[in-house]
């Protein structure tokens, strides 16, 4: 069967979604509480899985989402937990968003990385096993999957896999867990169950409080109205907003559930275009545009290694699944920045959230 051309230009009419039974992993989190929103949106029955919210505040509780899916807490190591959950939820569609995203947090605490990010993965894997009928699965990981050469070009999906510090080498090794189970279990025709993997830029938007993190940083220090400090000021990255990997993630588990063609049972980047790659002092300054401030030119304490280029290429997706990012490096930061700076005076979160994605659907 050829690649079937999806329905999916105009987000906002897009009815594949209707009914359709979603398990999220990763629920709580922050992309993962956006992608909830959008899914209630279109009508999707939603199934969460994750741990309770680790910030403070945290935008599932602020948006007041648990009443938009069925709630579950609990850990994605706990294997019969979470073969229960798909058992009962029989899901369609599965976002695997379950992780420890935190580069500097992998540090302190590697194991606990490495057991979340491998061993949650491969758990959810093994109960994808159970599913009888058609299931399409998408395995967020992330950009620094790569092994980083520190070269100018953009990293496409065929080039080495690495990782330098624990989270990014856990995330790699996602992808040969992913790569593991669909040659060995989760291949057409001996399973009904399609992989396929995302790896997404640097993810900016409102409702982030993780720490480490610089726009969540950039906003603490805002809103106490201190210097704000910035680590690697010249390091290069994919910056994005929120809504476009979350976009891209949809539309490939539609094209991947319209379509057995094994091209799209891979990997895929999701990046902004070359223009959005931007430094982090490109970024401190022009979120300094929308929200005034000062932030810390002086050079900081050394910190843990962080990759100083990445750059991702997105020829795959633009070819495939005709996924084109919509916001650029300017308005991406300038939705994230009004978004922080108008729930910092009062505005709703849940209201904010839909103002956003109302605004990137008729884009």
């Amino acid at each position: 069967m050829g690649i079937k051309k999806c329905a999916m230009e105009n987000l906002a009419m897009n009815s594949f979604w209707k009914n359709r039974r979603v398990l999220i992993t990763g629920h709580t989190g922050f992309k993962g509480s956006w992608l909830v929103q959008l899914l209630n949106q279109w009508g999707a029955e939603v199934f969460g899985y994750a741990l309770k919210p680790d910030t403070q505040p945290a935008l599932f509780i602020e948006a007041n989402l648990s009443k938009f899916c069925h709630h579950t807490i609990a850990n994605v190591q706990d294997v019969t937990r979470l073969q229960k959950l798909v058992h009962s939820a029989q899901p369609e569609v599965v976002f695997h968003l379950a992780a420890q995203p935190l580069v500097l947090h992998s540090y302190k605490e590697p194991l606990d990385t490495w057991k979340t990010n491998v061993l949650g993965t491969a758990n959810l894997l093994e109960s994808l096993r159970q599913i009888k009928h058609l299931c399409v699965a998408i395995i967020v990981t992330t950009d620094k999957v790569y092994e980083n050469r520190k070269w100018y070009y953009a990293y496409r999906e065929t080039d080495k896999l690495g990782g330098y510090d624990p989270y990014s080498s856990s995330k790699a090794a996602m992808e040969l867990a992913v790569s593991s189970w669909r040659n060995s279990f989760l291949s057409i025709p001996v399973s009904k169950v399609r992989l396929a993997s995302a790896r997404a830029g640097n993810v900016i938007g409102g409702g982030d409080w993780s720490k480490d993190r610089i726009v969540p940083d950039m906003v603490r220090h805002l809103v106490a109205e201190k210097l704000i400090p910035v680590r690697n000021p010249n390091a290069i990255r994919p910056w994005q907003h929120v809504l476009e990997p979350l976009a891209g993630y949809l539309r490939l588990a539609e094209w991947v559930y319209n379509s057995d063609h094994l091209k799209l049972q891979g990997a895929f980047n999701f990046g902004p275009d070359i223009e959005s790659c931007r430094s982090v002092k490109d970024l401190v300054e022009e979120g300094l545009k929308h929200w005034s401030g000062q932030w810390d030119k002086r050079a900081l304490e050394v910190s843990p290694h962080e990759a100083e280029l990445l750059k991702l290429s997105t020829d795959k997706v633009h070819s495939l699944i005709k996924w084109t990012p919509r916001w650029n490096f300017e308005k991406a930061v300038w939705k994230t920045f009004e978004w922080y700076y108008r729930y910092h005076q009062g505005e709703s979160a849940i209201e904010l959230m839909q103002k956003q994605i109302n605004d990137y659907q008729t884009r």
